[in-house]
């Protein structure tokens, strides 16, 4: 097709496309018109049209070449057959032999005997894939990439033209809901904690194409530079105009500006534009085409990039269109969204919003982190949202219980009402306390440090007045940044965070990335198992250059400071003293060249590892501290994916077990002298600090929103009495002791969130 197929040809058929959908007559007809269209365009002898019906079937539509017996007839699931494969993965199929493939599945109704190649191409509509477009042929014909390309582009244009006709109605795609008037409870993710109650605005941003193709590309290509050069001046606006309170989150639009500048991203734009799109369609389908295949992706934080992708095209298609993406907000907001990107929820008076719900969401993106900024309660993964909430829907959003409840009654208003009014005086009682040492009441002191990964996060250090920053992961700018980030990038950031701790110390933990964390740059493929694969310390001795890059940045921006580096997930005391000797490497080349020492150095590692548990007594001999990462150590004692939510509230920190590992390490670490904390999420619990304290940990490091309640548990506990209660529980016979020690604090009247 390449010799005989141009990009001409391309632009007459979706000029002709485009006419046909815009037609008068019913829309059968039309798609009819349309499948011919393309199997006369593609010189093939079969094209047929599938839509994603109810419950994710696929229903034949309208076909060319089929037996027209099989339309609305013949039905697949997604993941079934060839046609199911491309809606499963959203990714398009060229095979020259179709029958010989596995994935095949014969209908007879449809009379496809003589046909053997197939090509096929999902139809993606704001990031959903709604059908799958086919064409095949007799003869068994290898399709080229720009048979696959034109293909995709003619899936595009369909996809918004159907959706433009509503083909399927938007509510045909539901199950009833049964009695809508009635409260609906609808489970999430919390994000953000908080309460807010207030009526649903439905966040809109794809924007719906007008035109699709175009006979002049040059004048499309002018006013893609016309509406990129209005994109970046509208970001360093909003750069600009939030610079006063935008100490937390403004790297965050810095890192959004350099994907506006992504010169991948721009040129891929402008070759749909050549192929005969209009620059709005060019920019919807080359997101289109990045979202179904990052979406596939088992990288996270790779798919959290994404929305800031999608926010830049929605940006680029207002502009485009000559909109705007302001709204205007009642007094009370809640925010209803699939997913959304840190300007758009920017775009806001965040004054009136009460609260964000998304289908998708997770803790790292980078709404997530502005939310968190501006104090909005977030609640994500709530399945289902877009379909069972109206606009203008009375909403309670209950993050702490990760729950929202649809049109309450007046009984469970006045209850979260009283509620929110006790949390407020709840942050009040926690704020009066903030200036007071965390001190039990038979005067033990313990340390409290924050978490952090992003500069937002050194606000937490002064909101909170916590001791300093019990582990800053360096990894997030790796995560955030389309490229790996040089040794001045580094040092200035690191600088920063120094400059932020205003002489409290900061423990940087290492790169960690791998596992669930592949930066963006794809350090290396898909693994079986990525929590226990190549990730973190094993990465970064494998490619030693960037964790000595890392090491020299921190070194010179810690000059005439303290110096406190972490190495994570170490598993022998081998990959330790490898580590170690990198370190001193770059200290002794910072050194040679002139550089200042920093006040003081002290090097530890993560202990996540089991295997660690048995090599401490060489361990502590060449640590200057230890730090217990609960997150990974936990699932690896209990085998249990801490990502799979079947398992979530199977296995308890707070078991004798844990507790056990615990109590053994904090009294090897102190019959050495070496320091020891724990850094993970259970640090941040009022009731396994408590635990933890009694075990004889007298550092804690956790999120900045947890410091408040552990310290008040703290201050309210005599650990005298605490101490042995907890000794004795590990001889207990039970999964979790959680509620025999939840019931110890009521009795004694001490203090828990």
């Amino acid at each position: 097709m390449t010799d005989l197929f141009s990009a001409g040809d391309l632009r007459r058929m979706l000029s002709r496309l485009r006419d046909v959908m815009a037609g008068a007559g019913a829309v059968q007809g039309r798609l009819d018109k349309v499948v011919a269209l393309i199997a006369e365009g593609l010189r093939a002898d079969v094209c047929s049209c599938y839509v994603m019906r109810a419950g994710e079937v696929l229903e034949l539509f309208a076909t060319f070449g089929l037996a027209q017996k099989a339309v609305h007839q013949t039905r697949l699931r997604v993941g079934e057959g060839l046609v199911g494969e491309i809606a499963a993965h959203a990714r398009p199929l060229a095979l020259a032999d179709a029958w010989s493939h596995p994935q095949f599945v014969y209908r007879p109704e449809t009379g496809e005997d003589f046909f053997r190649s197939l090509m096929g191409a999902p139809l993606v509509q704001a990031g959903r894939v709604i059908g799958v477009l086919v064409v095949q042929t007799r003869e068994e014909r290898p399709f080229n990439d720009w048979e696959v390309e034109t293909l995709e582009t003619v899936a595009m244009v369909i996809a918004e033209l159907m959706a433009a006709t509503q083909v399927v109605k938007r509510e045909e795609l539901f199950q009833s809901e049964g009695n809508a008037l009635l409260h609906v409870r609808l489970s999430g993710a919390s994000l953000n904690p908080g309460v807010g109650i207030g009526v649903a605005v439905m966040h809109k941003p794809h924007v719906r194409i007008g035109r699709l193709v175009s006979d002049d590309p040059v004048a499309e290509q002018h006013r893609l530079q016309d509406a990129l050069d209005a994109l970046r001046r509208e970001v360093d606006a909003l750069i600009d105009g939030s610079r006063d309170e935008s100490e937390g989150y403004g790297d965050i639009l810095e890192v959004y500006r350099m994907f506006a500048d992504d010169r991948g991203w721009i040129s891929r734009i402008s070759e749909a534009i050549s192929s005969g799109l209009t620059a709005e369609a060019a920019v919807q389908k080359v997101h289109d085409d990045t979202h179904v295949r990052i979406t596939q992706a088992n990288d996270p934080i790779l798919r959290e990039r994404l929305q800031d992708l999608e926010d830049l095209a929605n940006r680029l298609l207002n502009i485009l269109a000559g909109g705007g993406l302001r709204v205007e907000l009642p007094d009370n907001a809640i925010l209803v969204c699939r997913s959304i990107g840190p300007t758009e929820l920017l775009d806001y008076d965040r004054r009136k919003l009460k609260g964000l719900v998304m289908e998708e969401g997770s803790p790292t993106m980078h709404a997530a982190v502005v939310a968190k900024a501006l104090d909005i309660p977030v609640l994500a993964q709530v399945h289902g949202a877009l379909s069972r909430i109206d606009s203008l829907d009375l909403i309670v959003l209950d993050a702490n219980a990760e729950q929202i409840v649809l049109r309450p009654s007046d009984e469970i208003i006045e209850l979260y009402t009283a509620a929110i009014d006790a949390r407020t005086k709840q942050k009040a009682a926690y704020a009066a306390i903030r200036d007071l040492p965390a001190v039990t009441r038979d005067g033990v002191r313990v340390s409290i440090s924050i978490n952090a990964g992003l500069l937002i996060d050194m606000q937490g250090l002064v909101d909170c007045n916590a001791d300093g920053i019990g582990l800053y992961r360096t990894e997030m700018p790796f995560l955030a940044m389309p490229t790996l980030p040089d040794v001045k990038a580094q040092y200035a950031l690191y600088k920063q965070v120094i400059e932020g701790a205003k002489g409290k110390p900061v423990t940087f933990r290492t790169l960690d990335v791998g596992g669930d964390k592949i930066a963006a740059s794809s350090f290396s493929g898909p693994e079986d198992n990525p929590a226990m694969g190549w990730r973190s310390i094993r990465l970064t001795l494998d490619r030693p250059a960037l964790l000595r890059q890392q090491l020299r940045a921190m070194i010179k921006a810690t000059e005439g400071e303290v110096l406190r580096v972490m190495f994570p997930m170490v598993a022998s005391v081998a990959e330790f003293d490898a580590a170690r000797r990198i370190f001193d490497l770059e200290m002794e080349r910072h050194l040679r060249d002139g550089g200042r020492s920093p006040k003081s150095v002290s090097v530890g590692t993560m202990l996540e590892v089991p295997a660690l548990l048995w090599q401490m007594e060489l361990l502590v001999t060449r640590t200057d501290f230890i730090s217990l990462g609960t997150n990974d150590l936990m699932q690896f004692m209990f085998a249990a994916d801490r990502g799979n939510t079947r398992l979530a509230h199977r296995y308890d920190t707070l078991s004798p077990p844990v507790l056990k590992v615990i109590r053994d390490v904090v009294g090897q670490c102190a019959a050495a002298k070496v320091e020891f904390s724990v850094c993970g999420e259970m640090a941040g619990v009022p009731l396994d600090a408590l635990a933890l304290v009694a075990l004889g940990c007298r550092n804690l490091s956790m999120s900045a929103p947890a410091v408040g309640p552990v310290r008040a548990i703290i201050r309210s506990a005599v650990l005298a009495e605490v101490e042995p209660f907890i000794l004795d529980l590990l001889r207990a016979g039970d999964p979790s002791v959680r509620e025999r020690i939840r019931a110890f604090t009521q009795d004694r009247g001490i203090s828990v969130d």
